[in-house]
C-alpha cells in the first residue's frame, strides 16, 4: 500500500517551524554581538557546581561532550542551538568564533569540528580562564548540533554556583562565587528567557539556587524548577507522606506562579560513553537508553515508598525525556509568541546600523585640515562643558557605573588616618553608603577630612617632654612654662596636622581625576565623542599635568600656612581670649587652691627656711594699721615663682599648667589649619579647573595644531581604520536586514496558517 502523500498545511507547517528555529539561531548569534538588544528565547541553565547541572544538560541534548565532575568545569557560558535530525547518527557540530574570521557574508566564522574537537576548545578555554585574573568570561562559546537524538532546544549551560566557606583564608573563593553570581544574574536578566533552576535538596525549603533566580524572577514565572538526583533521594523518605510532600510542595513553601505548576524530578546514570575500560557506555545510544530506563526505575521505586500507582500527572513530571518534552513545546511557544516582538526589536537595531554607517561615511569624507581642526575644537568645548556639569551636579552618568561609596573612596584614594591610625567610622559620615562622582564626591571627602581632624585631640603630654622644652634662657637659668607650652605645642601640631595635608591633596586629585573616564562617556553617549585618539588622550593628558600641578602649588600654599602657625605663636591667634584660657585652666586648677597647692608640693628638705618664713611673714601684725594689705598674698606669689621660676623640679600644679596652655594652643592651630586649608583648596584648586583649565586647553590645543598637525591627525591611519569600521558596519546592516526579512516572512507564514486552522 503506497504511503498517502503529506498534507500540503502540515508540510507548510513543518516548514515554517524550520525556518524558525534557523532564524532564531541566527538571532541568538547576532543578540550576542549586539549586547542582547534582541534576545531570543533560550533555556539556560541555572544551579551549583554539585547539582548535576551539566549531566542533565547532556542528557537533554541525548549524547554527552563536556568534562562532569566535581570543581569548576564550566567557565564560559555554552550556548547550544540543539536541532533534531534523523539523518545524523552521530552529532554534527558547528563552533561559532565570532566575527570576522571566514564568512565575512554572514559576520561570523562558523566551521565543522568534531566533538572531540570542541571537547578539546572547551578544556582549553577553561584552563586559559582558570590562569586569567577573571576566572570566568560572559562571553558565550556558541555551537551548533544536528542529531537524532537532540530535541529543537535552545540551551544555555552557565558556570556552577558555588558556595564558599566563610572567613578570610576564602576570600579568593568568595570572590569566583561573587563573580559567577554576578555572571548568571546577567544571563537570566533578558524576559525571553526560560530559566531552568536545579536544586539537588530533598526539602523545597533550602531555596540555594531559587535564591539566586528570585532576585532576577521574584515570582519565578519564567523559571522551571527541577529536583536532580531523584535515584539518591528516593531511598531518604522513611513514610509515604514525605514522598508526597516532596513531590507535592505546599503553597507556603513554593507560593509562586511556577512555570508548569510543579517541579520535575530527574535521574541521569552515572558513567561515561567511551571505548576505554572505564566508559560505562559503549556508545550515545547506549546512554539514551539508561536515561530512559532510569526514568522507570524511579517511577516504580516511588510507587513502592507510596504505596499507590502515579497519576499520569505526576508521570509526566518524572524522568529527562519528560522534561525535554516540556521545554521544547515551550520553547516552540514561545518563538511563535516573541515573532511579533522581535520584528519591531530588528527594525530598530538596522535604524541604529545604517545611522551608525552614514556617520561612518560622513567622516571619511571629512577628512581634510580645516574640518578635522573644528571638530577638535568642538571636542575641546564639549570636554569642558562636561566636566563643568560633573563638577556643579548632573544624574546622567549612571552612579552604579561611575560613582564611589566612601569605602572604595578611601581603598582608591587614602584614608584620612593621624599618627594614632584614628580612622571616622562610615555611620558617621552622611552619604558614606552612596555611590558619587564628580562635586558631590569632593563635597563629601571635604566633609570627612573636616570630622577627621576636627576630632583629633593633643597626643598626650609627658614629664619628660616638658623638662626638655625647658631648656636655657640666654640670660637666665629660670624656666620659662609659657615658652615650653609653645614649644610642645607647635611640634605636636605640625607632626598632627602636615600628614593631614598631603592625604587631604591625594584624595581631591584622585577624585578631579576620575572625571575623566566619565566626561568620556557623557561625550559618547550625546555622541560628541572624537576618533581621533592620540588627540584625546592629549586633552586627558593635558587636564592630568593641570590638576597635578594645581594641586601641588595648592599644598603648597597650605604647607606655608601650616608653617607660619606652627613657627611663631601669636596668643590673639592661637588663645583667641583671656576667657578661653581661664575656662582651660580652671579644668584643670582652681586659682585659689594653685598657690596652697604648691606650698604644699615643695620638698621639705630644700625649702624649709622659704617655708618658715612664709609662715613668719603671714603672722598677723597687731601694730600695723588694720587697713594695711595682708601679706599672705604675697609670700603665696614668692613661693609660686619658687615652684614655677627658680625651680627645675616639675611639680604637679607646673605640669598642668603646662598641660592646659599647649591643649589651648593646640586647639587654636587645629582651627586655623581647619579654616584655611579648606579655603585655599577651594580656591586655588577647584576654582582653577572652572576659570584656568579651558585657556590652558585651548592654548595646548593651538599648540597641537601648530607644531604637531600630522603626528595628531594621522588621516591614512584614521582612514584605513575608518574603512575597516565602515565594512564591518555594512556586514552589520546586511545581516539585520536579511534576518528582519526572514522575520517577516515567518511572521506572514504564521498568520497564514492560523487562518486555514
Amino acid at each position: 500500500m503506497a504511503t498517502p502523500p503529506p498534507s500540503p498545511v502540515g508540510a507548510e507547517e513543518e516548514g515554517a517551524r524550520e525556518l524558525l528555529y534557523e532564524a532564531y539561531n541566527e538571532l541568538q548569534a547576532l543578540a550576542a554581538e549586539l549586547g542582547g538588544a534582541a534576545g531570543a528565547p533560550a533555556v539556560v541553565v541555572v544551579g551549583h557546581q554539585t547539582d548535576g547541572k551539566s549531566a542533565l544538560v547532556e542528557a537533554l541534548m541525548g549524547f554527552q561532550f563536556n568534562h562532569v565532575g566535581g570543581g569548576t568545569k564550566t567557565r564560559r557560558p555554552v550556548a547550544l542551538h540543539l536541532r533534531f535530525n534523523p539523518s545524523c547518527d552521530a552529532p554534527r557540530c558547528r563552533l561559532f568564533t565570532g566575527p570576522g574570521d571566514g564568512d565575512e557574508d554572514a559576520g561570523v566564522a562558523s566551521r565543522p569540528m568534531p566533538l572531540a574537537d570542541i571537547q578539546a576548545y572547551i578544556e582549553a578555554e577553561n584552563i586559559r580562564l582558570e590562569n586569567d585574573p577573571c576566572q570566568f568570561s560572559e562571553k558565550e562559546i556558541v555551537i551548533k548540533v544536528e542529531y537524532k537524538h537532540c530535541p529543537n532546544l535552545t540551551i544555555i549551560d552557565t558556570p556552577g554556583l558555588i558556595l564558599p566557606a566563610p572567613g578570610r583564608k576564602n576570600r579568593v573563593l568568595q570572590s569566583q562565587a561573587s563573580a559567577v553570581e554576578s555572571l548568571v544574574r546577567a544571563k537570566i536578566q533578558h524576559k525571553e528567557t526560560i530559566i531552568l533552576c536545579l536544586e539537588d535538596c530533598s526539602d523545597w525549603s533550602n531555596a540555594t539556587t531559587r535564591r539566586v533566580v528570585m532576585q532576577v524572577d521574584p515570582d519565578l514565572a519564567r523559571t522551571v524548577l527541577v529536583s536532580t538526583k531523584l535515584d539518591t533521594k528516593i531511598p531518604q523518605f522513611a513514610r509515604p507522606s514525605d514522598v508526597e510532600v516532596f513531590l507535592h510542595p505546599p503553597t507556603c513553601v513554593l507560593d509562586v506562579s511556577l512555570l508548569g505548576d510543579c517541579p520535575f524530578f530527574t535521574s541521569v546514570p552515572s558513567g561515561r560513553v567511551g571505548s576505554c575500560h572505564e566508559a560505562v557506555f559503549r556508545s550515545n545510544e547506549e546512554f539514551k537508553k539508561a536515561i530512559s530506563s532510569r526514568e522507570l526505575e524511579d517511577i516504580a521505586s516511588i510507587e513502592d515508598k507510596l504505596g499507590r500507582p502515579l497519576t499520569t500527572q505526576e508521570k509526566d513530571r518524572i524522568g529527562v525525556g519528560n522534561l525535554r518534552l516540556f521545554l521544547e513545546e515551550l520553547l516552540r511557544k514561545r518563538y511563535i509568541e516573541s515573532v511579533p516582538l522581535i520584528i519591531p526589536l530588528l527594525e530598530k537595531e538596522y535604524r541604529n546600523a545604517t545611522r551608525k554607517l552614514r556617520e561612518i561615511s560622513q567622516e571619511i569624507s571629512d577628512l581634510d585640515e580645516a574640518k578635522l581642526k573644528e571638530k577638535a575644537q568642538l571636542f575641546h568645548d564639549s570636554f569642558l562643558t562636561k566636566l563643568s556639569l560633573l563638577l556643579k551636579g548632573m544624574v546622567v552618568a549612571p552612579p552604579d557605573k561611575f560613582g564611589e561609596t566612601l569605602l572604595n573612596e578611601r581603598i582608591n584614594g587614602g584614608t584620612f588616618t593621624g599618627s594614632e591610625n584614628f580612622q571616622l567610622p562610615n555611620k558617621m559620615m552622611p552619604n558614606a553608603g552612596m555611590r558619587l562622582y564628580g562635586g558631590a564626591q569632593y563635597h563629601r571627602a571635604m566633609a570627612e577630612f573636616r570630622l577627621v581632624v576636627g576630632s583629633i585631640k593633643c597626643s598626650p603630654i609627658t614629664r619628660e617632654e616638658i623638662v626638655n622644652a625647658c631648656g636655657v634662657e640666654d640670660i637666665h637659668d629660670g624656666t620659662n612654662y609659657s615658652r615650653t607650652a609653645c614649644v610642645i605645642a607647635v611640634a605636636k601640631a605640625r607632626e598632627t596636622f602636615e600628614p593631614f595635608l598631603h592625604q587631604l591633596g591625594f584624595r581631591l586629585l584622585y577624585i578631579l581625576k576620575r572625571l575623566i573616564p566619565i566626561s568620556v562617556y557623557l561625550l559618547e553617549k550625546d555622541g560628541e565623542s572624537f576618533s581621533h585618539e592620540v588627540l584625546v588622550r592629549r586633552v586627558q593628558a593635558a587636564f592630568k599635568r593641570f590638576a597635578e600641578s594645581t594641586e601641588q602649588s595648592c599644598r603648597e600654599r597650605c604647607m606655608e600656612d601650616l608653617e607660619s602657625t606652627t613657627r611663631y605663636v601669636t596668643w590673639s591667634l592661637h588663645n583667641k581670649n583671656r576667657a578661653g584660657l581661664r575656662h582651660f585652666l580652671d579644668s584643670f586648677v582652681a586659682p585659689e587652691q594653685l598657690a596652697v597647692n604648691t606650698l604644699h608640693e615643695q620638698s621639705p628638705g630644700l625649702n624649709d627656711n622659704k617655708q618658715d618664713r612664709a609662715k613668719g611673714d603671714a603672722k598677723p601684725n597687731h601694730s600695723s594699721d588694720t587697713n594695711s594689705p595682708s601679706p599672705v598674698p604675697e609670700a603665696r606669689l614668692v613661693d609660686l615663682l619658687d615652684s614655677t621660676l627658680w625651680n627645675r623640679r616639675l611639680v604637679p600644679s607646673s605640669e598642668r599648667l603646662v598641660y592646659a596652655l599647649v591643649h589651648q594652643i593646640f586647639h587654636g592651630i587645629k582651627e586655623h589649619f581647619l579654616v584655611t586649608t579648606e579655603l585655599k583648596f577651594n580656591c586655588f584648586l577647584l576654582m582653577p579647573i572652572v576659570d584656568k583649565l579651558p585657556a590652558l586647553l585651548r592654548q595646548d590645543l593651538e599648540s597641537a595644531f601648530e607644531d604637531e598637525l600630522d603626528s595628531i591627525f594621522d588621516v591614512t591611519q584614521l582612514r584605513q581604520s575608518l574603512g575597516q569600521k565602515k565594512r564591518e558596519l555594512e556586514i552589520e546592516v546586511k545581516r539585520i536586514k536579511r534576518l528582519k526579512e526572514k522575520f517577516g516572512v515567518i511572521n506572514k507564514k504564521l498568520n497564514s496558517l492560523q487562518v486555514r486552522q
